[in-house]
């Protein structure tokens, strides 16, 4: 590879502080490699609110079509929680992914051996690793469904329509079995098929493409009992696989596991090399500017793309492992531990870079 587009999309609060930061480390990586880097940057959410009053611009859409890869830092804040609900920055995320055919999001969840005391479960139960990733579908589900609100008999009554297509289901599998085999060649299903019609299409689905992958073993799970099982037992999973729904609260459930939402990366992929890259914590508005944020989701976010996007799986694994050797040294104030120093958002930056450039020299 000698040269990757990459449509930087900062957003509100802390973005612009923790994107310039992954940016940092990303620059390293192409200079130690001949890589030329291209950025683009454009607006999404309440910046974009603020500028041309809507959430995502046609333009944004435009540039982040022309490159091979989009970095996202945070959109939202209290500022824009008046508008209209259709011009909610949290909208701008949501048509991005749509515009860009990402159906795919992985969150990883991994404990850092730094960070084992920081975890909120008991030192036995973490002791033996963590290392899980789940897969959520991004495009279908209820949060995609029919909703609609009505008078009955003078009671109010909202609903919300879940669905899956057996298609959308089929590609959501398939990329979960990809990648379990690229790990630990273990998939859970998670749904309520002993409730919900659309789990038990969900289920025999997954079941049938499971048939696919001879070499990858399934077992599927209750949500309810999934849930459980993150905080009793999370070393026993790998890959899990779920629908939007489920997806989005078990994923932020097993983000706490790591310490620190401030460490949890994600991509959200299509069919092709395309992904968008983002931390999943919010944007912080409180704390921006003031050079208190955690830029290491954000950094973790673009080993994830130098693996999905560039196919650049070396040079992902030496940034994650200089997440690892950072953490050693110092510590953003989310995270601090007696000690260690306590970090500014560039001064974490310019450690990790320093990291990753012995690493690729070496």
């Amino acid at each position: 590879m000698d040269k990757m587009k990459v449509c930087v999309l900062e957003g509100d609060g802390i973005g612009p502080e923790i994107v310039g930061q992954a940016l940092k480390v990303l620059d390293t990586v192409c200079k130690a490699r001949s890589i030329s880097l291209e950025t683009d940057h454009a607006l999404i959410g309440g910046a974009a609110i603020d500028a041309v009053g809507e959430p995502l611009p046609q333009d944004t859409i435009n540039r982040c079509k022309q490159a091979d890869a989009v970095l996202l830092g945070a959109v939202g804040g209290p500022k824009w929680d008046d508008v209209p609900s259709h011009l909610r920055p949290e909208k701008g995320l949501l048509g991005i992914r749509k515009a860009l055919g990402l159906f795919c999001n992985l969150r990883p969840a991994a404990i850092f051996p730094a960070l084992k005391e920081a975890s909120p479960l008991r030192p036995e139960i973490v002791e033996g690793g963590v290392d899980l990733v789940v897969v959520r579908e991004l495009t279908g589900d209820v949060y995609f469904g029919e909703h609609t609100r009505t008078e009955q008999n003078g009671v109010t009554v909202g609903q919300d329509i879940m669905s899956y297509s057996v298609p959308e289901i089929e590609r959501i599998a398939h990329k979960a079995f990809h990648l379990a085999r690229k790990r630990h060649k273990r998939v859970t299903s998670v749904d309520k098929a002993n409730v919900l019609e659309t789990s038990r299409v969900w289920r025999e689905t997954v079941s049938r493409i499971g048939d696919e992958y001879p070499d990858v073993k399934l077992n599927h799970m209750y949500v309810d009992n999934a849930a459980m099982q993150l905080v009793r037992n999370p070393g026993q999973f790998d890959v899990l696989v779920t629908g939007n729904l489920f997806g989005d609260i078990l994923s932020d459930e097993s983000s706490m596991i790591s310490g620190s939402i401030g460490m949890l990366a994600s991509a959200s992929l299509g069919e092709g090399s395309m992904g968008l890259y983002e931390p999943i914590h919010g944007s912080a508005p409180d704390i921006a500017g003031q050079g208190l944020a955690n830029p290491l989701a954000t950094i973790l976010s673009v080993a994830m793309m130098l693996r999905s996007s560039f196919g650049l799986n070396h040079e992902a694994d030496l940034v994650e492992k200089a997440v690892s050797q950072a953490l050693d040294e110092g510590r953003t104030a989310d995270i601090q531990a007696d000690g260690l120093p306590v970090l500014s958002t560039e001064q974490m930056g310019d450690l990790v870079a320093e990291k990753v450039k012995a690493l690729l020299e070496a």
